[in-house]
């Protein structure tokens, strides 16, 4: 039995250090729950930079001030900041998946939309950057390669995590369900019905549990002199009111959503992923993979053997 802790506290928008403080408290508490996965949503780590909607204009100093903000409150792996991560999964035997924006160098203005998993014993198995940043959001993230679109094996299970609107895309979907994903961490900058949808239809089509991870973010959170920016990106609402859930292999939630800042608690039986493909199994008996094909290009010559990054060794 696996069981997971999805966090709804709020972010510490652009101030990194406290978000580290908050995430190994989070870690903490959850482990003493039994938790054997905790989760945070997208960009958790630094904050979603909401305020890009609202600020996309030409040559806008307003909006280069905040990219500047983002940059600098944005974590590198491996870091110091995501070794502090590391240390906290290790001491507390847990795995952890932590959305952030994700600094290329440290020195670099390069950012992504990352979705970062750490084992129980304190190794980073995945870094998965979001393939296409959606809308406006290419005015701050590049966009991903598929070295990190997989499915890895650790000490709560299969896990496997997409960011977003990832999950409208069918072909990013059957890459991960071609692994065999047991637990599929959705990471949101929030809980509209079109979200919750797509996380139900991920868990049906994928006969996997899916942990759906969105933002609580209440206007005192938002900082005061950051919150007229958020406010046009967001159409007026600075805040998020969270919306986290799980949900079972058949697509049904079997915690929430829950909206404010309670943590989502969830016993996962992994046996039912195998039992669910009894009758739908997409890249198994109902694939027909004689007709229809697909692929995934995975170059990352930089890293590890066959494309995949060797995080354990650095």
């Amino acid at each position: 039995m696996t069981r997971i802790y999805i966090s709804q506290k709020p972010p510490h928008l652009l101030d990194l250090d406290a978000g580290i403080a908050t995430a190994k408290a989070e870690i903490e508490a959850a482990a003493a729950q039994g938790a054997n996965l905790v989760v945070f949503p997208e960009t958790w780590l630094g904050g979603y930079p909401a305020w890009v909607f609202g600020l996309a204009g030409w040559n806008d100093p307003e909006a280069r001030h905040w990219f500047q903000k983002l940059v600098a409150a944005s974590a590198t792996v491996p870091g110091p900041h995501v070794q502090a991560l590391c240390d906290a999964a290790r001491d507390n035997g847990v795995c952890v998946v932590i959305g952030l924006n994700e600094r290329a160098r440290p020195s670099a203005a390069l950012l992504y939309n990352s979705a970062l998993t750490i084992d129980a014993d304190g190794s980073i198995v995945s870094v998965h950057r979001k393939l296409t940043p959606t809308h406006t959001e290419r005015l701050v993230w590049t966009p991903g390669d598929a070295d990190g679109l997989r499915v890895n094996e650790t000490a709560a299970g299969r896990v496997g995590a997409m960011v977003c609107w990832e999950h409208f895309h069918p072909i990013i979907r059957q890459a991960l369900h071609a692994e065999d994903e047991q637990i599929h961490v959705a990471l949101w900058p929030d809980m509209p019905s079109a979200h919750q949808l797509a996380s139900r239809h991920y868990a049906f089509e994928g006969r996997c549990f899916v942990a759906s991870a969105a933002t609580y973010l209440p206007v005192e959170a938002v900082p005061p002199d950051l919150r007229a920016a958020y406010e046009k990106g967001t159409g007026g609402d600075a805040s998020f009111p969270g919306g986290s859930g799980v949900i079972g292999p058949d697509g049904e939630y079997l915690v929430g959503p829950v909206f404010g800042d309670a943590p989502v608690i969830c016993d996962l039986d992994l046996a039912q992923t195998i039992a669910f493909k009894h009758d739908l199994d997409v890249t198994g008996h109902y694939s027909r993979s004689d007709i229809l094909h697909w692929g995934v290009d995975r170059p990352g010559t930089r890293y590890g053997e066959q494309g995949r990054p060797d995080y354990r060794s650095k």
